[in-house]
């Protein structure tokens, strides 16, 4: 009986490693194209609280998304986690003074409290694409370890770049069957004639389970969008 030399066998045990994870990998990207992506929250979903994290922009992204969670159901979507820009100084007080004003108070009980954090800008507004490639890197690995310790229910974003990656880890842990994060996307409403190249990324990635436009010539160019009409 022929012996493998420890050579070979040493050469060998880590391809087929690197093959099983990748083919592993790979099915379980086809499954969570095929069975997750663009369905409904599950039926199980309905009777419990729905950890939610809110991603904000500078200008008029922010005051989008405040209108958006103002009409939230926020006994279910709760505990809500908001994020932006570590360079963004406004977004945050924004959406404390937002749900302070709101007094978060149902059937005479407070709600679970919102959280508030802050993620590395994958680039800044003049910032160059050779510069911005590092920044990116930081910003991903900085958006994994956000969604690994927060592992939200939900997902909602509605246009700024920071949204990005925090959008990739969240299929991440979705492809790893670590939680089934869902994302839903709604585009701004400045958005008419065409998505925005967050929106573009997420709906041709098919990371977005939902994605909603406000205007009808949008779901013309783009048929796998949901029309929703102005929401604001």
């Amino acid at each position: 009986m022929e012996t493998i030399p420890v050579t070979r066998w040493n050469w060998w045990l880590p391809q087929a490693l690197a093959t099983l994870l990748f083919i592993t990998l790979t099915t379980r990207l086809v499954m969570v194209l095929l069975f997750y992506v663009g369905k409904p929250l599950p039926s199980s979903s309905m009777r419990r609280h729905l950890t939610t994290l809110i991603v904000l922009g500078s200008g008029g992204h922010t005051a989008e998304m405040l209108n958006l969670v103002a009409v939230l159901n926020k006994d279910r979507f709760c505990p809500r986690w908001y994020i932006a820009a570590a360079t963004d100084n406004m977004s945050l007080a924004r959406a404390k003074v937002a749900e302070e004003s709101g007094t978060e108070k149902a059937e005479g009980r407070m709600l679970q409290g919102s959280k508030y954090m802050q993620i590395y800008r994958s680039r800044e507004v003049g910032q160059s694409y050779l510069t911005s490639i590092g920044t990116t890197l930081v910003a991903m690995v900085h958006a994994l370890w956000l969604i690994f310790k927060i592992r939200p229910d939900v997902i909602l974003c509605n246009g700024p770049g920071t949204c990005i990656p925090l959008c990739i880890a969240g299929f991440f842990l979705k492809v790893l069957g670590v939680k089934r994060v869902t994302i839903f996307y709604v585009e701004s409403i400045a958005r008419v004639r065409k998505l925005s190249l967050s929106g573009l990324l997420l709906y041709k990635l098919h990371l977005a389970d939902q994605l909603f436009v406000q205007w009808p010539q949008l779901k013309q160019k783009y048929p796998k969008v949901q029309y929703v009409g102005r929401l604001m």
